[in-house]
């Protein structure tokens, strides 16, 4: 049986951009870069290319799809913004906020989950926003991986992932940020819900809305249910390897356990070296930590590492904290019908 082709890593020259822009007309696949993560994107208003990325990412068509666009006008062309989300819109794009609004009849449900509500975003990623432009259609764009697995933050991150599965990556450097977006529900604008904690955080929404904004209680939701926006099942973000979220790590509990045992600190840990440490960010900065989270995380995989222990971030607590602990909860989550 003849294998299919390993996707080519393209350039982001003008004539490269045109080239891809013209395939995701023809309703192809393109792994494309973002500021958060690398997104795999179809012509959101096409509902079989759309359902294409379900096919190569293994996800369940139950969980939503985020609608990427270019400019404020695109926004009423896939959704119904109201005044709240226009206030958000105008502070926080392009940058890394997904709102959840009433949809319009031009989405097909496939990128919904069959709800009658969609997540958009407007993507600061120069190459992106250049693409979306030539493109001249939304783009319907998830993270480009296998459903569940750690997100990939650069264009290698994806061959290694999708190289057999799709055919195009646009090469765009290292996700600037490293997590995914912040996603509020804003259909009822009285009431906001922060569904996804990520770099813009409730008490920026807070202040930009002057209204309270409530956080979605954590739950068992289940992926043979409609999701109201994307990465809030329990597990999610996971490495193959086991891991084991501590509030606290000691150099005492490090030197007791086995050397085929990871450990995973956001800081440099004092006292601490060796092969099996590990850190997220030399000086403790949050924003280096979330930059690097998922690469390590796939590194750390990569090295046949019997377990991975991680130390929670600690900050404010209405901050980029938040954001990565929720990432690293879910990544140690137990697979469905296991406990840990």
């Amino acid at each position: 049986m003849t294998q299919r082709p390993t996707a080519r890593i393209y350039r982001g020259t003008p004539g490269n951009l045109a080239r891809l822009a013209r395939a995701l007309r023809r309703g192809e696949l393109v792994a494309v870069p973002t500021e958060t993560v690398y997104g795999l994107a179809a012509n959101a208003l096409d509902a079989r290319a759309c359902r294409r990325i379900f096919v190569a990412k293994g996800r369940p068509a139950t969980d939503p799809l985020i609608v990427h666009i270019h400019s404020l006008a695109q926004l009423s062309e896939v959704a119904v913004p109201n005044a709240a989300a226009l206030r958000l819109a105008r502070q926080f794009w392009p940058g890394p906020l997904t709102l959840v609004l009433p949809k319009k009849a031009t989405v097909p449900d496939t990128v919904t989950a069959g709800l009658p509500s969609v997540a958009v975003r407007m993507p600061s990623h120069a190459l992106l926003r250049r693409l979306l432009k030539l493109c001249g259609r939304p783009l319907a764009a998830p993270s480009a991986n296998h459903f569940g697995s750690v997100s990939p933050t650069t264009a290698e991150h994806v061959r290694d992932g999708l190289s057999r599965k799709i055919r195009h990556i646009l090469e765009g450097g290292a996700s600037s940020i490293g997590i995914e977006s912040t996603i509020v529900d804003l259909r009822d604008p009285r009431r906001p819900r922060l569904l996804r904690p990520g770099a813009i955080a409730r008490a920026d929404l807070e202040r930009a809305l002057c209204v309270r904004v409530r956080s979605m209680r954590p739950g068992h939701l289940s992926r043979d249910h409609a999701q109201i926006a994307p990465g809030l099942l329990q597990r999610h973000y996971s490495p193959k390897t086991p891991v084991t979220l501590h509030r606290k790590i000691s150099p005492a509990a490090v030197q007791r356990r086995p050397l085929s045992e990871a450990w995973l600190f956001v800081a440099q840990p004092r006292q601490l070296k060796g092969d099996n440490i590990f850190w997220l960010d030399p000086h403790g900065k949050l924003q280096g930590a979330a930059r690097n989270l998922f690469r390590l995380l796939r590194e750390i995989d990569a090295n046949a590492f019997d377990r991975i222990h991680i130390e929670r971030a600690t900050g404010e607590p209405k901050g980029l904290a938040v954001a990565i602990n929720d990432r690293l909860r879910r990544a140690a989550a137990a697979p469905s019908g296991q406990s840990r």
